[in-house]
């Protein structure tokens, strides 16, 4: 019998989020995000969900050529753009639209051989100062590639660094809003400015491409401003275990390494097949909440490489073979955000998703 810890993936969840970000912009594309492996839920497993997206994008071009061989032929971009100049040749086989953000990029391009016509994003860094050109480059960078007998369409890009804070003045949305708008008001080509962030918070932006990402798989990009219930998000992962052992602690008893945790009166733990080398946060700490048999408990003591503790003192018919939902949905209906159990170790529920080790089963419902 397989160790008792599945992540499920739920597909109509999936669909549902999905379309949460077309009602939010209806007048625009919705692209759908999968890099890191469809942060991590798989690309074969999100794929027939997001079928109804109009386009795809990620990162490299392994995982654009998955998205393809499950046959889909629409628009797949490449949020970096091509990291070698013989991924050109792999974009034009592909049907592949990519950023450009650099020079070297743009000259990769300029000398490409082949009678070829390509879709390109032109990003402008407007205050996120990752990738882009900076505003007082852009026009030039943007006529040097209308001249380009290999580019067939433009489209303006950008990425917003607080859509999903309340900075909105000098160095927030606003500002990089009007700086974008300043620079490529009068040049033509399609927009793509919305993440997740903005798609829910900002949803009057003019952006004629959206590019949905940690919204799809239910997290709240602003957690805790805003939680998927208010975003009407569902969570599309589901990390169940099962308890495998039960122990009975006096007042004064420690539990796990360190003995970080102390009872302070007499109570009952359940030892839940799952840890760290699962992706479960090592530094989660006691009183993270964690579902047993649908009803709400906590961890306690430190997480362990292959087990945790969940107090079961105010759950007594809880026992050996109860399901622990660590986050997403229980067998019982009852759901836990993966926002509220990232808060546990100080991160954010996009790394839980993404770390979920390969040991770890995953099926669909």
């Amino acid at each position: 019998m397989p160790r008792p810890i599945t992540a499920v993936i739920h597909r109509q969840s999936l669909q549902h989020n999905l379309n949460v970000a077309r009602t939010k912009m209806p007048n625009s594309q919705v692209y759908a995000v999968v890099k890191a492996n469809a942060y991590g839920h798989g690309i074969e497993r999100v794929y027939q969900a997001f079928k109804a997206a109009d386009g795809f994008a990620l990162l490299d071009l392994a995982e654009a050529k998955r998205i393809r061989a499950l046959g889909w032929t629409g628009p797949i971009l490449l949020l970096e753009g091509i990291f070698s100049e013989q991924d050109l040749f792999d974009c034009q086989e592909l049907g592949l639209s990519f950023s450009i953000h650099s020079e070297y990029q743009l000259e990769w391009l300029a000398r490409f051989p082949l009678n070829a016509q390509f879709d390109v994003y032109l990003k402008m860094n407007s205050g996120m100062n990752r990738l882009g050109f900076r505003p007082e480059q852009y026009r030039q960078v943007w006529q040097q590639l209308s001249n380009l007998p290999q580019v067939q369409r433009l489209t303006h890009m950008m990425h917003f660094s607080d859509a999903d804070g309340e900075r909105l003045g000098r160095d927030g949305i606003e500002h990089q809003c009007q700086l974008f708008d300043a620079i490529t008001h009068d040049l033509p080509g399609a927009r793509s400015v919305c993440n997740s962030a903005a798609i829910l918070r900002h949803a009057d932006l003019s952006s004629d491409v959206i590019r949905s990402g940690i919204m799809l798989y239910g997290s709240s990009p602003d957690f805790p401003a805003h939680t998927v219930d208010d975003w009407n998000l569902q969570p599309a992962m589901s990390l169940r275990s099962e308890i495998i052992a039960v122990q009975q602690l006096k007042a004064g008893d420690s539990v796990g390494y360190g003995s970080k945790f102390i009872a302070e009166t007499d109570m009952r733990v359940g030892i839940v097949a799952c840890g760290y080398a699962d992706g479960y946060q090592r530094l989660s700490k006691t009183g993270t909440p964690i579902l047993v048999d649908g009803q709400r408990s906590h961890l306690i003591g430190r997480v362990s490489m292959d087990m945790l503790a969940v107090d079961l003192t105010t759950i007594p018919d809880a026992g050996v073979g109860s399901e622990v939902v660590l986050w997403g949905k229980s067998s019982q209906g009852a759901v836990l955000s993966i926002d509220e159990v990232a808060a546990g170790s100080g991160t954010i529920g996009y790394e839980l998703m993404c770390a979920v080790t390969a040991r770890v089963n995953f099926v669909q419902d």
